[in-house]
């Protein structure tokens, strides 16, 4: 699943997956079930880590976890994000994702096909 940023937010309507910054005295896992609440309305049972990536933008360093995880819980809905999609390997390229998600994509792709 793979979610578009607002217009109006830094990288707007690129896509990205959901997550967030993890919050004082929270874990990345934490972080993840809590931003998927608050952006999607559904409840995360989160898995073993996928993947680290650092990357550096002009305006800030990001440094994403990506988990392997399943929805416990809900149906998603577009609560911040401009659209919201399921995709396979096949259809990464017919999307414009955030740059800090380019290795990611990358991994996936040579994990699970293209």
């Amino acid at each position: 699943m793979i979610c578009q940023r607002p217009a109006h937010k830094a990288r707007g309507l690129l896509w990205e997956f959901v997550g967030g910054k993890v919050e004082s005295g929270e874990t990345k896992e934490e972080a993840l079930i809590r931003e998927c609440r608050e952006e999607l309305a559904i409840t995360l049972a989160v898995g073993e880590v996928f993947m680290d990536v650092t990357h550096e933008y002009p305006d800030l360093t990001v440094h994403l976890t990506l988990f392997n995880a399943s929805i416990a819980e809900g149906e998603p809905q577009k609560l911040e994000h401009n659209d919201i999609q399921w995709i396979t390997p096949a259809e990464i390229g017919e999307y414009d994702f955030c740059p800090a998600d380019v290795e990611i994509l990358k991994e996936i792709t040579k994990r699970y096909g293209k």
